[in-house]
């Protein structure tokens, strides 16, 4: 079974590279929405100087089902996120859902419980660790979402997969878990993280 469902991922992944849309033109944020972002030299990368509510930048377009893969870079102790399933208001991590981008080898945060560490599904399910590449290197990862199923790929190694409806069980007070359709979202929390090369390829949908 197991290898049947990698099986499965692999397929997910190449369609991904096939047939996936851009959806940053690498100039401006056409099509997008938000605040505390600018395109410099290419990339998108936070430039608010405040941590909460003044990075947020949303696609203007709703997803359910969708592949979405990107590159990102962070500076050293840097911290964003990537929302799921958004409203496009409030706190992406309790409206929605956020997977943590972050410099989890920096020592600040050795302390942080694990569903804080980069590739977790934030406050609700922890990824394996140790797959980032050095600060000031591009990673890329990858989020699958079809139906309450959820794959996290970074640098090709799977590092989070997750039942949604299961962790809604578990978590009922978090509403965000419970979304099955929203804007994608970039979570800035003031530090200059850079992201490029965004494409998403929308899966058949499942709601109701």
């Amino acid at each position: 079974m197991k290898i049947m469902k990698h099986i499965a991922l692999v397929g997910l992944m190449i369609s991904a590279s096939l047939q996936a849309e851009p959806i940053f033109n690498g100039k401006d944020l056409t099509g997008w929405k938000g605040v505390g972002h600018e395109v410099i030299d290419g990339k998108i990368v936070c430039t608010s100087d405040k941590k909460e509510g003044a990075c947020n930048l949303y696609t203007e377009k709703q997803y359910e089902n969708f592949i979405f893969d990107f590159e990102f870079k962070v500076p050293p102790a840097g911290n964003s996120g990537i929302g799921i399933h958004s409203t496009g208001d409030g706190d992406a991590a309790y409206e929605a859902m956020e997977i943590q981008v972050l410099d989890s080898s920096d020592a600040s945060y050795k302390d942080i419980d694990p569903i804080q560490h980069h590739g977790a599904i934030y406050k609700l399910q922890a990824a394996e660790q140790g797959f980032l590449k050095p600060v000031g290197e591009w990673n890329k990862q990858t989020i699958i979402v079809s139906g309450p199923h959820m794959f996290i790929i970074l640098n090709g190694k799977l590092i989070n997969r997750a039942n949604l409806d299961e962790l809604a069980a578990k978590h009922p007070e978090h509403k965000g878990v419970k979304r099955r359709s929203g804007h994608i979202v970039i979570c800035g929390h003031s530090d200059p993280v850079e992201f490029r090369n965004l494409n998403v390829e929308e899966l058949p949908a499942t709601s109701k």
